[in-house]
């Protein structure tokens, strides 16, 4: 972006000025800034960018951003700004406008970034597309998604995540998506927002500045279409509105409105994810084999069904996250196509109050499946509720109280053979359980 383009976003007052027709690079990062880019420091409750501007000029800064006329004889140019977060949301609303691709948001209580990376794979085929990088989805990873964008980018995915009412709306307002996906609406945040009603709020907050000419694709629950206002074209799907033809591990085949269609994971969810790729895909006049053929290419990305080989166990660790419904999901998943399987629960977070509860239930939710063969270890002492509920049912459970507890459990008393399913909320690091068990007996 050039001096005037960042005045004419932001409206920052120029300190300091050379040769208007030079582009800038926005870094927020000493750490990672290129020679000739523009600083621009971020603040938060525990940190303040401003504090490392000289640091960002001997590394090759050309200029930078500030709030409080710090003016050093070693930069090139140097703009004034009252807050730093919103110029970096202005700039890159900017940006995404000068370059103009098909912006499609993306939300939802669980799945939307697998959803993310199952359409970048159509998409991509057809449009030089950028997407979000890992889950950098609250307003700062906006902006650096936005700035990843070259000149002659079509397409831009743009994940949306939340942790309380009026962040989708702040990022939304700034993409101006063409096309909004929500995943779904579940408990997920529950303790932050209380209530079912406020998460679908929150969640559809997506469509307030969505283009009226775009698309609101979103999984069909009621509690979505009771919130969504949106005066465009609304297209609601589910599992309901397929027929699934083959399930087994690392293998979905189905059928939807009379086309068929492969994926390479597992698990009626992911059918559903893929539900509104095909959806997206259709309305950028993507044809069917190019839809297929990007489904199938799919592949879970770090901690969400990694399947690896350790210690002579096979081990899917699904540990990114986990709230009730993604738990119950997947793990009803894992016990119907897995043979051997042992499945280790740890705690799942900001559930709030009724944090036991939700526990309890997704315990007495795994009791009624038809997985008597099945090994349940908890860690952690929510976890212990839903082991205390599979135990009344008549299940193996164990119970323990950290990572290695568990991991000296499994290495002690576990059969080569047997399949690991991890899942758990990622505060319980549940990468450590992989670290020990990779060690073997060498604790």
């Amino acid at each position: 972006m050039r001096e005037d383009e960042i005045v004419k976003a932001s409206g920052a007052e120029v300190l300091k000025s050379r040769a208007k027709d030079i582009d800038y690079c926005i870094s927020t990062d000493t750490r990672t800034i290129k020679k000739g880019d523009l600083y621009l420091p971020l603040k938060g409750a525990n940190f303040d960018g401003e504090k490392f501007i000289a640091d960002a000029l001997q590394k090759g800064a050309a200029g930078y951003f500030t709030t409080q006329n710090i003016i050093l004889d070693t930069a090139d140019v140097i703009f004034k700004v009252n807050d730093t977060l919103k110029t970096y949301l202005e700039l890159a609303g900017f940006y995404r406008n000068k370059i103009n691709p098909t912006v499609i948001g993306i939300t939802g209580s669980s799945g939307k970034t697998t959803t993310k990376e199952m359409l970048y794979s159509v998409l991509a085929q057809k449009f030089k597309t950028v997407k979000t990088f890992l889950n950098h989805n609250n307003e700062i990873g906006f902006c650096q998604t936005v700035f990843e964008m070259k000149p002659d980018t079509e397409i831009l995915i743009v994940e949306m995540g939340m942790r309380g009412l009026g962040e989708i709306e702040l990022i939304s307002r700034y993409a101006k998506p063409d096309f909004a996906i929500i995943t779904n609406v579940g408990s997920s945040h529950i303790g932050r927002l209380k209530t079912l009603e406020n998460i679908a709020k929150a969640k559809c907050e997506i469509a307030k500045y969505l283009n009226p000419d775009g698309a609101f694709i979103a999984l069909n629950q009621d509690r979505i279409k009771n919130t969504a206002e949106y005066s465009g074209e609304k297209i609601y799907y589910s599992i309901n509105d397929v027929k699934v033809i083959e399930k087994k591990p690392a293998y979905s085949k189905f059928v939807y409105k009379n086309q068929e269609y492969e994926l390479s994971v597992e698990g009626e969810y992911n059918i559903e994810n893929a539900l509104s790729v095909i959806e997206t895909a259709y309305k950028l006049n993507i044809d069917y084999r190019t839809v297929k053929t990007g489904l199938f290419a799919y592949k879970p990305i770090e901690k969400r069904w990694e399947l690896t080989d350790i210690a002579g166990f096979k081990v899917i660790n699904d540990s990114y996250n986990a709230n009730p419904d993604s738990m119950k999901a997947s793990v009803k998943t894992f016990v119907e196509l897995y043979k051997n399987p042992v499945v280790v629960l740890g705690d799942m977070a900001e559930l709030g109050e009724n944090a036991v509860q939700f526990h309890r239930e997704a315990g007495r939710y795994f009791a009624k499946l038809n997985c008597k063969d099945v090994k349940f270890l908890t860690v952690g002492g929510l976890a212990r509720e839903i082991g205390a509920e599979l135990e009344k049912a008549g299940f193996f459970v164990k119970s323990f109280d950290d990572n290695q507890e568990v991991s000296r459990y499994i290495l002690a008393n576990l059969n080569i053979g047997n399949t690991i399913f991890l899942k758990a909320s990622r505060a319980m690091k549940f990468e450590e359980i992989l670290e020990i068990l990779k060690r073997g007996n060498k604790l």
